[in-house]
């Protein structure tokens, strides 16, 4: 968000389109699930398994039953609570306070976006493993200049 305002960010979070509410349900993955697909979080949808990682279920695992983007919660099968007429109702949880553990991968259009964001983070590993030759010692363009830096220094002293 552009605005540092609290009062602008609430307003903007609570009048946000769909298509935006749907990137804010994002939910870290495991570290299996981190490894394999080289991205550190993606959205819950319906179906995927997530394990509580706040609260008084921290630990419990269970599946996605239904999303609700107009409020910012999802719903997991076996997180309920009895009212106090008897009935039993779901609890809503906030995306943000689970992690993934296993993914829902029936749509083809989420395999290809875990392509995508995969392949963003593979371009950038192999930057970061350059220094591996500072690590070796000079590289013999250097060697050779500094030899023959030393030859002439030693011509001129004889």
């Amino acid at each position: 968000m552009k605005t540092t305002k609290p009062r602008k960010q609430r307003k903007r979070l609570y009048q946000a389109p769909l298509h935006e509410r749907y990137k804010q349900f994002s939910a870290p993955l495991s570290p299996e699930l981190k490894s394999s697909h080289n991205t550190n979080s993606v959205p819950v949808r319906v179906g995927d398994t997530v394990r509580m990682m706040r609260g008084d279920r921290k630990g419990f695992e269970g599946k996605v039953t239904r999303v609700d983007r107009k409020k910012y919660r999802i719903f997991i099968e076996g997180v309920t609570r009895e009212k106090v007429g008897g009935t039993t109702i779901l609890v809503p949880i906030h995306p943000s306070k689970v992690m993934i553990t296993r993914l829902n991968l029936d749509d083809k259009w989420r395999k290809e976006a875990l392509k995508r964001k995969g392949i963003g983070k593979k371009a950038e590993l192999p930057e970061e493993k350059i220094p591996e030759e500072i690590e070796g010692g000079p590289p013999k363009e250097e060697e050779e200049k500094r030899e023959s830096m030393g030859n002439s220094q030693e011509l001129e002293e004889a």
